[in-house]
């Protein structure tokens, strides 16, 4: 994601970030999690399963001393694991070439990890379809190749 959209996002996202439980799937270097715990989130957890870029992600996490936990592993297994807690804001950054069945089965597995009223930002390449989620899709925003669809889970805090 370039610098220009994650600074949209996180200006759109700014009064709901303070306190949050941040869920980063598909973390990479970790950026966005890393981001979410520069400007307030209580804690992040990061998912990668390339072993090199988990290490690279560890590496960022430990140099920012902001905290945040880095689970190496797909995805897919960490979400089919039974909840250990609840997540307020959810960035889901698949690797594009992941086809839109795919992107469905993750946003459905997620549900289950949400807090009510939780946020889930969802990066594509533009052209690709929106996703059925679980949830209503509340704003969506294109910035170069990148696409990207806010839902909201609607059950009240």
């Amino acid at each position: 994601m370039t610098d220009r959209a994650r600074e949209a996002i996180f200006n759109i996202l700014a009064p709901e970030i303070v306190d949050t439980v941040v869920l980063d799937l598909y973390a990479g270097t970790g950026s966005m999690g890393l981001e979410a715990l520069s400007r307030g989130a209580a804690s992040a957890t990061f998912v990668e399963a390339d072993r090199s870029t988990a290490g690279v992600l560890e590496h960022n996490v430990e140099a920012v001393s902001l905290g945040g936990k880095v689970l190496v592993d797909r995805v897919e297994r960490v979400l089919a694991r039974p909840p250990s807690g609840s997540f307020d804001l959810a960035f889901v950054d698949p690797p594009y070439p992941m086809d839109i069945s795919s992107v469905v089965e993750v946003l459905s597995a997620l549900a289950p990890h949400l807090a009510p009223g939780a946020t889930v930002l969802l990066h594509r390449r533009v052209g690709e379809p929106v996703p059925e989620a679980p949830w209503p899709l509340v704003d969506e925003r294109t910035y170069g190749s990148a696409q990207l669809w806010w839902y909201r889970d609607e059950r009240t805090p």
